[in-house]
């Protein structure tokens, strides 16, 4: 069985125009019969060895235009990763290896390769991504090097639990991989940063030479053209241009999901630090020219500017978010520029487009956006400067015309908004605690809010009211009526239930007296929409789990009703604001207890690879580019998470 990709290969019974799932598929049977043969032909490690042999020109051929031979190049490549898609499903990592140590042999001899071909390999797809330049002649082999390394990492999929290690694992945490980690790393990040779309069909690329160019020169051009629309954009569609619209950027989307997948690797043995990691949370800065620190390993400059840029474009997709998460929470130089920056609103509203979007969310991506948004509210120069922000036509907000609202209104309204969603639908103690965590951070920052943002603060209590209400009467009904054999268990879920809404409670109590105790004079609003349902809390006044807390709502709810007592009856909408904004500044300070400041501060729950791998995992099942796996065999995640 010989072996012919100088003008690359296409699977049987598959038109160039088709769909690249359709291509997927009807490799496995002829995977399946190399898998047979290979031990036999050794035609597996001939295929890699001619790639491998190819790559070490690649970076000449691109300064010299040589697109038929980087075509070559990437023909052979292409066809490596759909057979190691197929491989890597079928067998074990062992087992894969075997497939490329094979050599073609007499019958009866029984010699093998002793070369680590996978080794080879692996280390080769790391040194063409950081070495060839991202053209467009270089575009197709970039992206294929990129997603053969995803293939090769995705035996994660198949198993269950979290793996520590394996062949491919121990590969990368060599040094020829690792001394490479934080040019990998960066070159991923500009390929996230640079948004660069998918050349044209190589048809254009490939400039018809005068004299025609030659049988093979023609063959190559047109089956390189026809593959990289099948496996780049998914091939002819039904609705012409809609496979463009969904992955127009498939180097920039596969760059990051690689880079996530990378960073994502849990530590080796010996608490041996993931290099990729640690290349994510301590790059800096192209501006910043103090001397990098001789403990950082793996650290490298990058135009954060540019990263910034591309963070806020691109928050429509869960890696987006999923990064910026990672660099808020891991790396303090980034999280110290984006705090830095004074157009926080490009950052901060796609996040708070994604909360109020929740119905069409999955529920990791909403976790990502809100834990984003507690990591922000930790700064208090953030808390003040979101109130300073003025944003105008808030259209994708329906509930209210915002004609003009500052962003730390929009950013309360949007995250009640969640809690009330929550309280509804979801019921998540997870979300709840977030939400309120983010909204006590800024409380006593609160600066002129919106009408209508104190409005939803006071609405959001009134509902809490009423939910606590509802449980305890239901539970004071259980305990009347009459308990059989089978109803041990209704009071406990009661008094549960109970207790979650009395801390949910407790915590919205603090939040509003946080606000009035520091910036009373600077919240007419919330102080109006307090005097106007005043009626709310007088059932908790006397609770023993609210009392200490409620004394200084009195003081201020009793204190501005005398006031405006005192100035007459019928008094208009303006004329309460009025004394309420006097009332401000008479109120003496000394007057409210003090509390202790609310400050809440998110903190990684141990072992986080348990959530983030999967999530990782079923971002890469979900979106990768030209990625298609069969639900059947997938074990690290279910569907309905994925």
């Amino acid at each position: 069985m010989g072996l012919l990709v100088t003008a690359g290969v296409t699977p049987p019974g598959i038109e160039l125009c088709g769909d690249s799932k359709l291509l997927e598929e009807a490799v496995i049977p002829l995977a399946k019969i190399l898998i047979e043969n290979n031990p036999r032909t050794g035609n597996f490690g001939a295929l890699v060895r001619i790639f491998l042999g190819r790559t070490k020109e690649l970076k000449i051929s691109t300064e010299c235009q040589d697109q038929l031979f980087i075509w070559q190049a990437h023909n052979a490549l292409f066809m490596i990763r759909c057979l190691l898609k197929v491989f890597i499903s079928e067998m074990t990592e062992e087992e894969l290896h075997q497939q490329f140590s094979y050599q073609e042999r007499a019958p009866g001899s029984c010699d093998t390769g002793r070369e680590d071909l996978l080794e080879e390999l692996m280390c080769n797809l790391v040194h063409l991504v950081v070495e060839v330049p991202l053209l467009d002649i270089t575009y197709s082999i970039l992206f294929e090097a990129v997603t053969t390394m995803l293939v090769l990492l995705s035996y994660q999929l198949f198993h269950k639990e979290i793996l520590r290690d394996g062949l491919i694992y121990q590969y990368l945490m060599k040094e020829r991989c690792v001394s490479l980690t934080s040019r990998l790393v960066k070159t991923l990040l500009y390929n996230f940063i640079r948004q660069e779309k998918c050349p044209p069909p190589a048809t254009h690329i490939f400039d018809q030479q005068s004299d025609g160019g030659g049988l093979l020169y023609g063959l190559a051009s047109g089956v390189a053209s026809g593959l990289w629309s099948v496996f780049t954009l998914g091939g002819a569609s039904s609705k012409p241009g809609l496979e463009q619209e969904q992955n127009p950027l498939p180097l920039s989307n596969q760059s990051l999901l690689l880079l996530l997948v990378l960073a994502n690797l849990t530590d080796g043995p010996n608490d041996c630090p993931n290099p990729y990691r640690q290349a994510v949370t301590c790059f800096k800065n192209t501006q910043d020219t103090s001397s990098i620190p001789t403990e950082q390993h793996h650290t490298f400059q990058i135009n954060f500017n540019s990263l910034y840029t591309a963070l806020c474009e691109q928050q429509r997709s869960d890696q987006a978010t999923l990064l910026l998460y990672t660099l808020l929470h891991q790396n303090t130089n980034m999280r110290n520029y984006m705090l830095s920056r004074t157009d926080m609103e490009n950052l901060v509203v796609p996040i708070l487009e994604i909360l109020y979007h929740v119905e069409d969310r999955n529920s990791h991506h909403v976790y990502m956006a809100l834990i984003i948004l507690l990591i922000l509210t930790e700064d208090d120069t953030f808390n003040r400067s979101i109130h300073e922000v003025v944003l105008k036509n808030i259209t994708w907000y329906s509930e209210r015309q915002l004609t003009e609202i500052s962003l730390g209104s929009l950013l309360i309204l949007v995250v009640i908004r969640t809690i009330q969603y929550n309280m509804t639908r979801t019921r998540d103690k997870y979300l709840h605690t977030n939400c309120l965590a983010a909204l006590a951070n800024m409380s006593a920052q609160f600066r002129c809010l919106h009408q209508y943002a104190a409005q939803r603060i006071i609405s959001l209590f009134a509902l809490l009211s009423k939910k606590h209400n509802k449980v305890l009467e239901q539970a004071t009904q259980s305990l009347r009526g009459p308990r059989g054999a089978d109803d041990s268990s209704v009071l406990p879920d009661y008094a549960q239930d109970l207790n979650v809404i009395e801390e949910v409670i407790r915590m919205m109590l603090e939040i509003i007296n946080s606000c009035l105790s520091n910036s009373l004079h600077h919240n007419p609003n919330l102080v109006y929409a307090l005097l106007y349902k005043r009626e709310l809390f007088e059932q908790f006044r006397t609770h023993p789990s609210f009392q200490d807390i409620m004394q200084n709502l009195d003081t201020v709810i009793g204190f501005f009703s005398q006031r405006l007592e005192a100035a007459g009856t019928d008094l208009s909408v303006e004329r309460v604001q009025e004394v309420i904004m006097k009332g401000a500044q008479a109120l003496p300070n000394d007057r409210l207890k003090k509390f202790p400041e609310l400050k809440f501060k998110y903190v990684e729950e141990d072992q986080p690879e348990d959530f983030f791998i999967p999530y990782v995992w079923s971002l890469v099942f979900n979106s990768g580019v030209g990625l298609h796996w069969s639900t059947t065999n997938i074990q690290l995640f279910s569907m309905d998470s994925a």
